[in-house]
């Protein structure tokens, strides 16, 4: 259901390199690699393959190669390899690994790419040049410490039917058509049980790749207050939380240890109510908290969502 880095299947344990190693499901949407690590002191560099067979001559193809290097410049370098022909080279610069330090890679499966964060901060999209049904093989290689590697296989991302659930849609044109990919903006809702301690409320989406920012709105309907407005914005890198109360916005939270948004990356914003306040988490990993300003949870009872992005599906409970 969520974006869960706890509980993987299939955890293999202290590899050794070169590992590799056959995929025992398919890989679709939805599917996410985690693998831990250890990046030891006179590493040149390393590689993760996804590798369609395993096959060494000829060479099979591999339909993501991820490989970062640590000589000359610090670079991540990501390719697709077919018929023994490499493509073209796409060079991410800002490099998330260290020597001597550890690391988490994780590679999730999009319809479209796939979507790579290290240590909890993403990385890198890589839009798919070979099927990735195709693939059946993982392989490990260089100079690098691998602690565990670990599968999920749910599929229910991104599917083509766009959903709400646990709300009641109030923008009435974009309901149950079938084979609608996303909810049309401006999203409009009332939560089906209004906010207080332990509610939550989920929201999956996709940053557009020119997008300024967007905005998620949990509102008191009868009094047009805005308990909880959050806004990331791309441009500034800054998440600003307030709240419009009495007809006037206070005053805007920006602090964050990092900005948890990127132009065209899919996300899971998990927006958690408890009696101190809000707690944000986006892709599995803790962004924010927000204090309450407005007490009468109970009176919580809408949702508005606006802005740069595709949004796939939101749910409340």
């Amino acid at each position: 259901m969520m974006l869960s880095l706890n509980n993987l299947q299939n955890v293999i344990y202290n590899p050794r390199i070169p590992y590799v190693g056959t995929i025992s499901e398919q890989l679709r949407p939805g599917s996410l690699i985690v693998i831990r690590g250890h990046v030891p002191s006179d590493v040149d560099r390393f590689q993760v393959d996804l590798q369609c067979g395993s096959s060494v001559k000829p060479r099979a193809d591999v339909a993501f190669h991820f490989n970062p290097r640590f000589k000359r410049s610090n670079c991540i370098v990501c390719n697709t390899l077919t018929n023994e022909k490499w493509g073209w080279e796409e060079i991410t610069y800002e490099m998330p690994f260290q020597k001597e330090k550890s690391f988490e890679i994780v590679v999730m499966v999009l319809k479209d790419k796939f979507q790579v964060a290290v240590n909890g901060k993403h990385t890198l999209l890589y839009a798919h040049r070979i099927s990735p049904e195709k693939i059946d093989t993982l392989g490990i290689y260089g100079t690098v410490n691998i602690h565990s590697v670990g599968f999920s296989f749910s599929s229910d991302l991104q599917g083509a039917q766009a959903s709400a659930l646990g709300l009641t849609e109030l923008n009435q044109e974009n309901v149950q058509k079938p084979g609608i990919s996303h909810l049309s903006l401006p999203f409009k809702a009332r939560l089906n049980s209004s906010m207080g301690p332990g509610r939550t409320v989920v929201i999956k989406g996709e940053v557009k790749t020119d997008a300024k920012g967007f905005s998620v709105d949990l509102m008191a309907g009868k009094s047009k207050d805005i308990a909880l407005h959050l806004n990331p914005r791309l441009k500034t890198q800054a998440f600003v939380r307030n709240s419009f109360l009495q007809g006037a916005w206070g005053e805007e939270e920006r602090s964050s240890t990092c900005f948890p948004f990127s132009p065209g990356m899919y996300f899971e914003m998990i927006i958690y109510c408890d009696v101190r306040g809000f707690k944000v988490a986006v892709n599995g990993v803790h962004s924010v908290e927000y204090k309450h300003r407005f007490q009468d949870l109970g009176s919580i009872d809408m949702l508005e969502i606006d802005g740069h992005i595709h949004l796939l599906e939101v749910r409340s409970w």
